[in-house]
């Protein structure tokens, strides 16, 4: 059975039962010698009868504030339908209190019809009805809120999963670009070189395809494909350019956001050891120890502040995926005169992935 009508069942199973239970303490019901289970039997029975108008006013009115909520119905209409509504269940109340429970369950005539008891009589139904109602609307609002919240969420959530997956379907081109330049310098000169970049860019790029497609990988996968695209580009450079990558790392198993760091070192390699006309060097430098990442780069350039290094697409596009990935991250890039530093840390722990 549906949860929803399963727990309308239980509200109102809960509401005659109480119902019953505080008519019951209250002694409304005449003794007669009756044991307290009669006379609790009886005040079960009374409210099954008055729920039979209780109910269907309940759901009027649940209509009635669904179509002032859509905004279908103006605020005149909405209370002139309510008011009928209240009416309509008062005038059925009485009526049933007197001929069904009174003259059918109790036994006893009911002197309902002077001006006093009847004014009496048309306001006790009127709170009881709108007690009821109202304790029925605001949990039917509550759960409308709480939907609607779940609802906005899910789109927030939705909407950074599309951004993200957008951001990573321009890491993979932007990479791919800077490597078939790569290959394309090579090809010029005729370098032997040549087929050994193109089988590495095959092997990475086969990574990038299918093994970062299914969430997050273990580090020892991401340290690997750093590596790989060390080795790659390092075979541009000859021995212009020292490359030190040094890692430690207390859990190889560790999940992570795939690609994460990359991007950072394609950056010191274009920006840094591809425009520079001298020695160069690209230290990094890799930590993990109890889900606290720290990662270090440092490259050597020229004598110049290229603000292009830090405005490039895939520096932007990692900063975006790492706000949206790892939201309490710290990220610093220092653009020095002849250095450029950057240095992330992560708490994985705090990863949406």
């Amino acid at each position: 059975m549906n949860k929803r009508i399963l727990y309308h069942i239980a509200f109102w199973m809960g509401y005659v039962l109480f119902k019953s239970y505080l008519n019951f303490e209250s002694g409304s019901i005449d003794a007669n010698g009756k044991s307290d289970i009669e006379l609790l039997l009886f005040a079960l029975r009374i409210q099954l009868v008055f729920v039979t108008i209780k109910i269907p006013l309940v759901y009027a009115l649940f209509y009635v504030t669904d179509r002032y909520l859509s905004k279908q119905w103006p605020i005149l209409k909405t209370i002139s339908t309510a008011v009928i509504l209240f009416a309509l269940a008062i005038v059925c109340y009485i009526f049933m209190n007197r001929f069904i429970v009174y003259g059918l369950i109790l036994h006893q005539k009911a002197d309902l019809w002077t001006s006093s008891n009847l004014l009496s009589s048309i306001g006790y139904y009127f709170f009881i009805l709108s007690f009821v109602s109202g304790i029925a609307i605001a949990l039917k609002l509550i759960r409308l809120n709480i939907k609607q919240k779940i609802a906005s969420q899910e789109l927030l959530k939705k909407k950074l999963e599309m951004e993200l997956q957008f951001l990573k379907a321009q890491t993979n081109p932007h990479f791919l670009f800077n490597t078939l330049n790569n290959i394309y310098a090579l090809a010029r000169k005729n370098s032997d070189k040549t087929a050994d970049v193109v089988m590495k860019l095959s092997s990475m790029l086969r990574y990038m395809l299918y093994e970062t497609s299914n969430g997050p990988i273990e580090i020892e996968n991401e340290i690997k494909i750093i590596n790989d695209y060390i080795e790659l580009e390092k075979l541009r450079y000859s021995n212009r350019l020292e490359v030190i990558f040094s890692h430690t790392v207390d859990n190889n198993k560790e999940k992570l956001a795939p690609l994460i760091m990359l991007p950072f070192v394609e950056n010191a390699f274009k920006h840094g050891a591809g425009e520079s006309r001298f020695n160069s060097y690209i230290h990094i430098n890799l930590e993990l120890n109890n889900k606290q990442l720290f990662f270090e780069i440092r490259n050597s350039k020229e004598d110049v502040n290229d603000e292009n290094i830090v405005e490039n697409i895939g520096l932007s596009n990692i900063q975006r995926q790492l706000e949206l990935i790892y939201p309490t991250h710290r990220l610093s890039i220092e653009n020095g005169n002849i250095e450029f530093i950057v240095k992330l840390t992560i708490n994985l722990n705090d990863g949406r992935i």
